[in-house]
Order: C-alpha cells, then structure tokens, then sequence
C-alpha cells in the first residue's frame, strides 16, 4: 500500500483520547494525506486536545455521529475516503454497566453503518482499507499466567466488552462477506497526555494533587498491561500502511502491573513531584466496593507486531508515566477546564 494511493483518510473519534494522538501523528507526519476527523464531541471528546494542529492545511474536523446513517452516507458520498481508521466508541466498563444500549448503538450499530458506508468505496477503490481499533477486553479475563494473543477465542465479560467483540465480529465478516479490505488490531490499557480524568491515572493524579481519596476496586490486585499511548498511535500508523489486510494485530506494553502496585508507584513520584513527604499520598487509597464483570488479569502477547511489523514501546512504564504527570501539571488548565465542563459550552457554540 504505497503512500501515493492513499489521499483521504477518515479519522473517527479523533477528539477523544487515543483518536487525538493518532490525528496528531497523521496530520504532522504525513502533510500529502488530507487528515478528516469526524467526532461527535460526546463528554470524552475534546477539541481542545487538538489545538495546535486545529489549523493545518491537511486538517478538518467534522462534528457529526457514526450512529446516524443518513449523515453518514451523505459525507461518504462528498468525501470519497480513501481509508477509515475507526476509533469512536463509548469505552468506559462502569457506563456501559449502568447504561448498555448507549454502547450497543454507538460500538455496534455505529460500526455497521460505516463498514456499509466503507464497502461501496471499496469496490471503487482497491487501495481503500477500513481499520478497525478495538481492545484486549473482548478475550475476557486470564489466570495468573498467560498471555492473549491474536488467535485467544473472545469471552467478554461486560456490556462494553461484548459491544466491541460485535463490532469485532462485524468487520471480519464484512471482510468475508463482501470482501472489504480490513486489519483490527486490539489494544492493552493507554495511558499518557490528554486522558479524560475518569480513568485511573489521570483521575489518581487529580485526586492526589487536591488531596481527594484513591479508590481502588477490591483488594488492588487487578492486574493490567499499559500502553504508552504515543506507542500505541505509532503502532496504529505501521499497521495501517504496513499491516495485511484480513489480519489483527495485538498491541501491548510488556508491562503488566497490579492496580494497588502501580497506584503506590504513581503517589510515590506524585510525593517528589509535590514536594510532600514519602507515602503521605499512599494514605489517600480506599478500598472500594468491586464492580461486577471485574475480569481479574489482561496480558498482551504483541510479539506479532514486533516480528512483522517491527513495533516495540519506546518507553518503560515510569518513564512514560513521569512524562504523562509532568503532562497533567503543565496543562492545569486542560485539566480544570475538562473536570468542569466549561469547554463543552464553548465548543457546543462553535460547531451549532
């Protein structure tokens, strides 16, 4: 797939989290492509994350939602992609628990009506590719030991899971069934600049810096692989150019941690950070009562990636985590704005 055949490329959910830094790694690193990132700017999405590069030539932002087909087939009819890398999707296990259908609409039917979209491109277009980003979630839980990889049967044990192992499900199928050009690849835990602050690290750094307790689910001892994000936007970049269609590729960090671990690890460079004296953070974890559907142990085998494609993280687990806090407290002001809401006023009068 040679960088000539590939002009327009479509971007979803490129205001949330991973989507921003994959958008960002684009528009800089490829100024021939025309970048579109289409966002529904639901809560987790934010365009603030984007400001730097908001006026690039190669760049447009499109608010609109994948869950709206007529929408859809009118800016795939303008358009004409030439490739989707498909991020948009509600993510969070504790929402989908208390809301499923949300998920279902937006991870499962949302997906379908851009893979019907993607196929009649497709059959113009033999370099076009739909790529689809998805999580570790959907194998379910691990023993002690093992790792997942590409060929682990799923077993999703959340709402929010089983929405993307449809969504999953669907593009492989669609792949088999009328022949779309496709690659998944499946992710560990990201972390790193620009994460909404209900997830652990971002919201254990806010928590930590205004003296707010740490809630740690059941006894601590959930065990999670972490991904340096910008790894993870890198890995995405050679699997799109590079990877082969039909295929799916695991993302990880080699970097498995216990939650209470890597909360002591965090407060214990928050303490330095803050000047305050040795495991006086540690006093702010709590043990709360655990989630249902809590799956025990996640672990990436990303030796494929590695050995076809030549991938590996560039940073060790403290150092990218040192980056992402000195992140947090250069960029209050993100972090104040998102926490309260503020910014969603300005950029719902923005984009009417």
């Amino acid at each position: 797939m040679g960088n000539s055949s590939i002009k327009k490329i479509l971007i979803t959910g490129g205001a949330g989290f991973i989507g921003s830094h994959v958008v960002r790694r684009f528009v800089e690193n490829y100024k021939e492509y025309q970048i579109f990132n289409l966002d529904a700017l639901t809560y987790a999405g934010n365009l603030e994350n984007l400001k730097d590069i908001e006026y690039n030539d190669n760049y447009t932002f499109i608010k609109g939602d994948i869950t709206d087909e007529g929408f859809l087939t009118k800016l795939f009819v303008e358009k004409r992609f030439d490739g989707v890398i498909h991020l948009a999707a509600e993510s969070h296990v504790d929402r989908s628990i208390s809301d499923p259908l949300s998920f279902v609409k937006t991870n499962v039917i949302g997906t379908v009506n851009l893979l019907n979209q993607s196929v009649k491109l497709a059959k113009e277009n033999p370099s076009f590719r739909f790529y689809h980003v998805s999580t570790d979630e959907v194998y379910g839980a691990l023993g002690e030991t093992g790792f997942f990889t590409e060929t682990t049967a799923y077993s999703p044990n959340s709402p929010y899971s089983a929405s993307k192992a449809s969504s999953d499900h669907f593009v492989r199928a669609y792949g088999e069934t009328y022949g779309l050009p496709f690659v998944v690849s499946n992710c560990s835990n990201n972390y790193g600049p620009n994460h909404f602050p209900e997830k652990l690290i971002p919201l254990f750094i806010n928590n930590i810096i205004n003296n707010k307790p740490l809630p740690v689910y059941g006894d601590g001892n959930y065990t999670r692989d972490w991904l340096y994000v910008k790894d993870h936007a890198r890995a995405i970049d050679l699997i799109f150019h590079q990877g082969k269609n039909g295929e799916t590729y695991n993302i990880g960090g080699f970097n498995e941690w216990k939650n209470i671990d890597l909360v002591k690890l965090l407060c214990g460079l928050m303490d330095k950070k803050l000047g305050r004296k040795e495991n006086s953070s540690q006093e702010l974890i709590t043990f709360v009562k655990d989630r249902p559907g809590h799956d025990l142990r996640y672990a990436i085998d990303a030796s494929k990636i590695n050995r076809e494609l030549g991938w590996k993280p560039s940073v060790t687990f403290e150092e990218g985590l040192e980056i992402t806090i000195d992140w947090y407290f250069d960029n209050q002001d993100w972090l104040d704005h998102v926490t309260s809401g503020d910014y969603k006023d300005y950029y719902k009068k923005q984009y009417q």
